[in-house]
Order: structure tokens, then sequence, then C-alpha cells
């Protein structure tokens, strides 16, 4: 008897993966994507507003050294109830920081399953796939999904513009003096 072909035994790649909620919604992120956690309170007065976001989701802006980091509201972003943000997340790779309910917890993800068709529109660009832990489906967030380049662009026109008018005001009022 002629032994069968060799079995091509699927190696599981594990990744750390954070467990949060918006909106009272699960959902999850590579660990390796979040550079920082912070409380909320904690950014009291370091926050910039945005008075004429041309981006619904984005009010804030937080400059951090070089980087200018977008705020993104999770519950507006993800069409969730709304709640009272108590972390924020400053996501690697992207100018991007997620306001988010809180953590549930740190775990390991072994599988990531295709988005189905029913992602049918800018939610392909928000996901990364799905997982099953605990018996519970939870969709993992792709850190560069919750601003597209035309959101960032947009951000950068309407902050560019801001700091112009701001830098135009104290000439003008020196100018009627």
């Amino acid at each position: 008897m002629r032994p069968g072909p060799a079995s091509k035994a699927r190696a599981l790649r594990a990744e750390q993966i954070i467990l949060f909620r918006v909106g009272g919604q699960l959902f999850a992120i590579s660990s390796a994507s979040v550079q920082e956690v912070r409380s909320v309170d904690s950014l009291t007065g370091t926050t910039q507003e945005i008075p004429q976001s041309a981006v619904r989701k984005v009010r804030h802006t937080i400059r951090r050294g070089d980087t200018t980091h977008y705020v993104v509201n999770g519950t507006i972003h993800f069409g969730v109830q709304a709640a009272a943000a108590s972390l924020i997340f400053f996501l690697r790779h992207t100018p991007t920081a997620l306001l988010v309910d809180g953590i549930e917890k740190m775990t390991t993800m072994t599988y990531l399953q295709a988005l189905p068709q029913a992602f049918c529109h800018e939610e392909r660009e928000w996901y990364r796939g799905l997982t099953a832990l605990d018996q519970t489906v939870v969709p993992v967030v792709r850190p560069e999904g919750f601003l597209s380049v035309e959101e960032l662009t947009l951000l950068d026109r309407t902050l560019q513009a801001e700091l112009r008018k701001e830098q135009e005001e104290p000439e003008s009022a020196q100018d009627s003096e």
C-alpha cells in the first residue's frame, strides 16, 4: 500500500488582540496596531477642536510630537448607540486616535475569517475579518480603516485653513490698533 500524500497541517498563527467596546458593541484590534492607550480624562486641555470639520466623526485633534492625530468618535464611525468614551487608542502607522468605551480584555486570536458578502459598503474597509472567541463572533478592525485617504485629505485641508485663520487674526488685531 502506498502512503498517501503528506497532509498539510495548517499552522495556526497566533496574534495578540485587544477586545474593546464601542456603544456596547464588541470589536477586536491587533495589539501591535495600538501604540498607546490613555484615559480621556488625562487628555483634558491637550485636544484642539475642529469647528468646521468636514468629517462628522472627527471633531478634535491631538498633537503628539510631530504628529497630529485625528480623534475618531467610535460610536459615530460604527453607527452604534452613543456612549461616553473613557479611553482613547493612539494607533500606529496612521494619524488616528479612536475613542472607545473601554477594554474588555486582551487575548489571542488564532483564526481570522474573511468578511462575508453581507459587509458590502465602507465596512469592507473598516474590518480585516471576523474571529470567533468564546462562541462570540467579533469583527477585527483595520487601523487604517477609520479614516479614508479622502477623509484625511479633507481633515488636513480643514486644519491648515484653521491655522491660517488663527495666524491672520492676530495680524488683523494689530492692524486695527
